[in-house]
């Protein structure tokens, strides 16, 4: 193919990008797909999840050790990487909920929080962009902000009346939205753990499981994965303050998640070329329209 195919990954926090998509990123870099993770926030007001690490020096230094952290799990995945600059928002707790810090990712103005990302794709040049869903995939609101940003960054890249001091315009040709888990996975996974005597990590969140979560039916795109599910893992991992290495996302096996569910799975939602659905790849449509042009 004459032009590399490009995809970029627009995520809130460093570790989202280890946490969702992964494996296809993987997937596609090992495929010679140029891979860009856009990462608009330092992570600043991120919990440590990781007991081990719940000290005073890690907090003491939170935002240095999660950039390495970034850069550790970059590595791994072999993508290329890039921040956004926007300072934490924090997940508010309480009722009422507090307000947010002032200048946090969340409180910029769309038109300004936008300008960066378009920036970015105009300067990368992506064919693909994947992002989250109008609820952020879950509502954190630096995840709702990024889908807002991501949406408008996606618009206004390729149009030269806009932020015309940015670059040379550049229209990707697909959006799509990560589809986390949807109940049928998480059904299947679970049953594969009863049936294969182990103790299932899901117990509790299928009878906690509201109906208004389950975006199965949103599915569009189921990209095959599986040979990558342990160096998406291992790229979790690498942010150590973000996920116990003892807890529940590594419980599961995965010979057993690969025979279940080796796809990680998306919703398309904008497509400037012909790709009917359901697809298998997240360049379905572009492939040709890249060879064509």
């Amino acid at each position: 193919m004459a032009e590399q195919l490009r995809l970029m990954a627009v995520h809130a926090h460093p570790d989202d990008e280890s946490s969702k998509g992964a494996a296809s990123a993987a997937r596609y870099v090992a495929e010679g797909v140029d891979v860009l993770v856009a990462t608009c926030t330092g992570g600043e007001r991120g919990s440590v999840l990781n007991p081990k690490l719940d000290r005073p020096d890690v907090w003491e230094n939170i935002a240095e050790i999660r950039r390495a952290e970034m850069d550790a799990a970059r590595a791994i995945l072999g993508v290329k990487q890039a921040w956004l600059g926007f300072v934490d928002s924090g997940l508010p707790e309480g009722d009422p909920l507090p307000p947010l810090s002032e200048g946090c990712f969340a409180l910029e103005p769309l038109e300004v929080a936008t300008a960066p990302l378009v920036r970015l794709m105009r300067e990368f040049r992506p064919h693909v962009v994947t992002t989250y869903d109008e609820n952020g995939g879950y509502p954190h609101p630096d995840h709702i902000m990024c889908h807002k940003v991501s949406v408008a960054a996606f618009d206004a890249a390729g149009d030269p009346e806009r932020y015309p001091d940015l670059g040379e315009p550049w229209q990707p040709l697909k959006l799509y939205y990560n589809i986390g888990w949807s109940r049928a996975r998480l059904v299947a996974t679970h049953e594969a753990m009863l049936a294969a005597g182990l103790e299932s990590p899901y117990t509790d969140w299928l009878k906690e499981w509201d109906k208004r979560e389950d975006k199965g039916d949103r599915v569009t795109t189921r990209v095959e994965c599986g040979e990558y599910f342990e160096t998406r893992d291992d790229a979790l991992r690498a942010h150590a303050t973000q996920v116990d290495p003892d807890g529940a996302w590594f419980r599961v096996p995965l010979d057993l998640q690969r025979k279940v569910w080796p796809t990680e799975d998306f919703e398309l939602v904008k497509s400037l070329v012909d790709s009917p659905v359901p697809e298998s790849d997240l360049f379905a449509g572009v492939r040709e329209a890249v060879r064509a042009a």
